[in-house]
């Protein structure tokens, strides 16, 4: 997720290339150089490349030539500012001694009792924002949330009775990452504009601030944190909510302003129910947040992010947080771009096999987005989304996955959402026979047209009905699809 509205270009030029023309001024300004920086800039590279040779790194270099990435040199220059300023800085979660953690865990009450007939869906109609219109001065449709939600539920695959109600996260919730500090910085609306990326929130009292803009955000946070551990206990859950990958501990931004994929590995790890974790990231943008929280953690926390690495955040100094980098150019298309997911997630659960996998399933890949500058289909989406599912379920040891739905900034997006986790329910990658035995018996009927409505047969399986679901059937040819995929990763 991330935000870069052309409206605020004057906030944060250099996240709004796309949207302003930027990238095209930086280049003509890069030609007009002088020798001497260029003669400098190239010293610096072959002293870093040297570097790099003796840390052994010049295969994986190759590796990122391969998939499109730069050299272990070019990322250094990148994130070159960051380094200077951080230098032998690590992103700590906070001070706290793990007693006091494991106290703050043991006392949480975001961990609501689930019954059997409800899905490991986890929704709250206060996940979405709306406050005197300040919501559309940004790009982000802040009530996709409850569209999905309405969406599904309209379409009789969930109901009230059916979902799971997340608590608020408390500040003793998110101190279990986040440092006091950061917490406390929220207490000044200049502070959450800045994150938000809408100026006008800076005149609002933050007792506004706090009601309207980020109290849903605790609650979609309270959301990832109770579906990591109903994942633990269901196989899969899903947040329709969340993935706000770029905060960390100790900062926040492109509208993220609590790290809730750190906090609920932090919650998991704490109550042991978890020792080795791998976060997806399919977000078009770089998941700079839960990569500076665990990046002295790589041993317990393999981070594959597969992002624009043209766009925002462009975060140097997060990189190195990451166990598999896949680093893709503007508007890659739905082949290419399905083999690299395929080929790296193979080769990452080969290397390392994870008591869970956390996806974070950004939509802002989808073609025609502004801000993600990819070209990712509608049927692109439904299949990578099916894709992730079927190598979770089906290796020899199903991976518990839990699923956020993360940015994109299209009003088509909440459409699509909701499309993916119908045919996931139509293929039966997610199940819960309680829920919908509980449904069919409880029912009335439907008002939604007929032709909108999932059909079930007596031994349960369920055949598309919306156009979107036909197609992503027709063009995926089932799952035998990403079976011959697969193969060809192996």
């Amino acid at each position: 997720m991330a935000a870069e509205g052309a409206s605020l270009s004057d906030v944060r030029p250099d996240c709004d290339g796309i949207m302003t023309g930027i990238k095209v001024d930086q280049s003509e300004k890069a030609e007009t150089e002088s020798l001497e920086d260029e003669e400098r800039k190239g010293e610096k590279r072959k002293i870093l490349d040297v570097q790099c040779d003796q840390d052994g790194q010049t295969s994986a270099q190759g590796e990122e030539r391969r998939l499109g990435g730069g050299t272990a040199a070019e990322e250094m220059m990148e994130g070159e500012e960051d380094e200077e300023e951080e230098e032998g800085e690590t992103e700590q979660p906070n001070t706290d001694s793990d007693e006091v953690i494991k106290e703050r865990v043991q006392k949480t009450k975001l961990f609501v009792p689930v019954e059997p007939h409800q899905w490991p869906i986890v929704y709250s109609p206060d996940y979405n924002i709306s406050f005197l219109g300040f919501e559309k001065l940004h790009p982000f449709d802040s009530g996709k949330w409850g569209k999905v939600y309405n969406t599904l539920k309209g379409e009789g695959m969930i109901r009230d009775e059916t979902t799971v109600r997340p608590q608020e996260a408390s500040d003793d919730d998110l101190l279990v990452a986040h440092t006091k500090k950061y917490i406390n910085s929220l207490k000044w609306s200049i502070s959450v504009a800045g994150i938000t990326e809408v100026p006008p929130v800076a005149f609002l009292p933050n007792f506004i601030v706090q009601r309207k803009v980020l109290r849903p955000l605790r609650l979609q946070t309270g959301g990832t944190i109770l579906a990591a551990k109903l994942a633990m206990e269901r196989g899969w859950a899903i947040n329709i909510g969340g993935g706000f990958h770029h905060c960390s501990s100790k900062r926040g931004g492109g509208f993220c302003a609590y790290a809730d994929i750190t906090l609920a590995l932090r919650f998991l790890f704490t109550l042991g129910l978890v020792h080795k974790a791998m976060i997806l990231d399919l977000d078009a943008h770089q998941g700079n947040g839960h990569e500076r929280d665990f990046m002295q953690q790589r041993d317990s926390v393999y981070i594959l992010d597969v992002y624009n690495r043209h766009i925002y955040p462009r975060d140097g100094y997060a990189k190195r947080g990451i166990s598999r980098k896949v680093e893709v150019n503007y508007f890659i298309a739905d082949e290419e771009y399905m083999t690299l997911v395929a080929s790296n997630l193979e080769a990452a659960l080969n290397e390392f096999v994870p008591d869970i996998l956390i996806y974070n399933a950004g939509t802002d890949s989808l073609e025609g987005d502004p801000l993600g500058a990819l070209s990712i289909s509608a049927q692109g989406i439904m299949k990578r989304d099916m894709m992730v599912f079927e190598f979770a379920r089906d290796r020899k040891k199903p991976i518990p996955i839990l699923m956020v739905t993360s940015g994109g900034y299209q009003r088509n997006n909440a459409e699509i959402i909701a499309a993916s986790i119908r045919n996931l329910w139509r293929r039966k990658l997610v199940t819960c026979p309680e829920a919908e035995e509980f449904q069919a018996k409880m029912a009335p009927v439907s008002t939604t047209p007929s032709s909108q409505q999932p059909s079930t047969s007596q031994a349960g399986a369920t055949t598309p009905s919306t156009t979107e679901e036909t197609n992503a059937n027709e063009t995926s040819q089932g799952r035998g699809f990403f079976s011959s995929l697969r193969s060809l990763c192996k």
